[in-house]
């Protein structure tokens, strides 16, 4: 049984306090940190930067995953790279060419990720999934924290995982998006091996319990790769 990967969601954090917040998630044993990127572009709203994502090399040890939901990512890909990600991941609906960004992301020496909004079809990603490290399928739509789970794209990761098997692929399938203790068992049955979670990690006093929860929740169904 392959165990589920928790990556712990900066938005939700209390970026005052972005030091003890990072000091917080290490203590609870998160496997990686999410930073997302916005432009208000891609998405209506801002939200960090390369500075952010420097700062926060310097504070951890932990993998950052970097999420750029922004336009033309092939553009900033280095600024984010130099600042210290370890994973980059690119929406396919952004304005730039997937396959040439993925290939540019990955000859700097960085990991690539490939993102997905609800509402576009997984199918469209195949042509990319034989070089890309991560598939990232958003459950809520993307800019906007709060939102309930989109139990709908539990079907774009089944099939997605069908394609992995099939193709004896070994990209990792990520949902990310109204994660909680309640909907996790459902995405790690659907097929993904790694969630990212925001406000059900950050929110309690007690990071470590509600990680722990978690991954109670998660591994207690098996992992889905």
């Amino acid at each position: 049984m392959r165990t589920v990967r928790l990556s712990a969601s900066l938005l939700a954090a209390d970026l005052g306090r972005i030091e003890d917040e990072v000091k917080r998630l290490e203590e609870a044993q998160v496997d990686s940190i999410h930073l997302d990127v916005m432009d208000g572009h891609f998405v209506p709203y801002f939200a960090l930067g390369p500075d952010v994502v420097q700062a926060v090399r310097k504070m951890t040890r932990l993998p950052l995953e970097v999420h750029l939901m922004i336009q033309q990512p092939d553009r900033y890909a280095q600024s984010f790279i130099e600042a210290g990600a370890d994973l980059l991941i690119v929406h396919l609906e952004s304005y730039h060419d997937p396959k040439r960004t993925i290939a540019l992301i990955q000859e700097m020496g960085c990991r690539c990720g490939l993102a997905i909004n609800p509402m576009t079809l997984v199918e469209n990603t195949y042509s990319l999934l034989k070089t890309t490290d991560q598939l990232l399928c958003m459950s809520v739509n993307p800019g906007f924290m709060g939102q309930p789970f989109i139990i709908e794209v539990l079907e774009k990761v089944r099939v997605a995982r069908a394609f992995r098997d099939k193709h004896h692929l070994h990209f990792d399938i990520s949902i990310d998006g109204g994660v909680t203790d309640e909907t996790v068992g459902p995405c790690v049955t659907a097929g993904a091996n790694q969630v990212v979670v925001g406000r059900p990690i950050l929110s309690p006093k007690d990071a470590s319990e509600a990680t722990r929860l978690l991954r109670a929740r998660a591994n207690e169904v098996g992992a889905g790769g």
